[in-house]
């Protein structure tokens, strides 16, 4: 596709997206040129919004987000993709919480946003900041600690960091969320430790659990625990499934999760 984003209406700076970071994004998926979790992502986009406290305009219906996709995205070409959507605050109210909202949103082109992307990923924790397990903490916003662990992982020839929350304890990646198989048993961050919320992840660990193809557990896991899993798996709505094949001097498999991943995949 030749235009890779869409917007509500003419961009321009004097936005707060560009000047306070103030916008939300939740991520749409594409397969098969249909869409695809849709209802999940857009109670995901409205429940982001009114905790942002954002003036929801009565025309974002489900109905409404299926038309614009469809009409610009779906029947333009798009057979696999990520739609990433953020909606941001425009500077017209007499208060924020009444000001109007506009939106901006670009496509991401990928074979399939169920399969596990072919080169398993380099991480390693890092130490000197951590990310907050806040209201506010589990929704896609503003996150200097990405912006900050995006360049460290560059510097470090690494994919990704894991960040540890104040309680040294693991919280998520730069880009999504971490599950760590042990046995039958798949280890999940709470959203409480900082994990973000996640349509994608909740469609993949619901899907395991109605199954019983893993017993999924919620945990707090301390930073050592990582280096005791068999396989890790990073899940990011912005992104797609990515196996993680190296932490520091540790390497992991993937074979099972790969496995698991693909019977979901065979599902829809």
């Amino acid at each position: 596709m030749e235009n890779k984003y869409f917007t509500s209406e003419e961009l321009n700076v004097k936005n707060r997206a560009f000047l306070s970071g103030d916008a939300v994004k939740v991520s749409f998926f594409v397969r098969d040129a249909k869409l695809i979790m849709d209802e999940e992502c857009y109670f995901f986009l409205m429940a982001s919004m009114r905790k942002m406290r954002m003036n929801i305009p009565l025309s974002y219906t489900l109905e409404f987000f299926q038309s614009i996709f469809n009409k610009d995205i779906i029947e333009k070409g798009l057979t696999n993709g990520i739609i990433n959507f953020q909606v941001f605050r425009n500077m017209d109210g007499i208060t924020l919480s009444k000001s109007s909202v506009s939106y901006y949103y670009e496509i991401v082109e990928m074979n399939d946003v169920l399969s596990v992307q072919e080169r398993p990923l380099e991480l390693d924790m890092i130490k000197e900041i951590n990310v907050n397990n806040n209201l506010l903490s589990n929704i896609r916003v503003h996150s200097p600690e990405n912006i900050y662990g995006e360049i460290y992982a560059q510097e470090n020839d690494l994919d990704d960091v894991i960040f540890l929350n104040p309680s040294k304890r693991i919280a998520r990646a730069g880009t999504g969320n971490l599950l760590f198989l042990e046995g039958d048993v798949i280890k999940v961050p709470k959203q409480t430790e900082g994990a973000y919320i996640s349509p994608l992840l909740e469609n993949f660990v619901t899907f395991l659990h109605k199954n019983n193809l893993a017993d999924i557990q919620e945990h707090e896991i301390i930073a050592f625990e990582s280096q005791k899993a068999e396989e890790i798996l990073l899940i990011s709505d912005e992104k797609g499934v990515f196996s993680v094949g190296k932490i520091r001097n540790k390497t992991f498999g993937n074979n099972r999760f790969l496995e698991l991943t693909e019977a979901w995949r065979k599902s829809f």
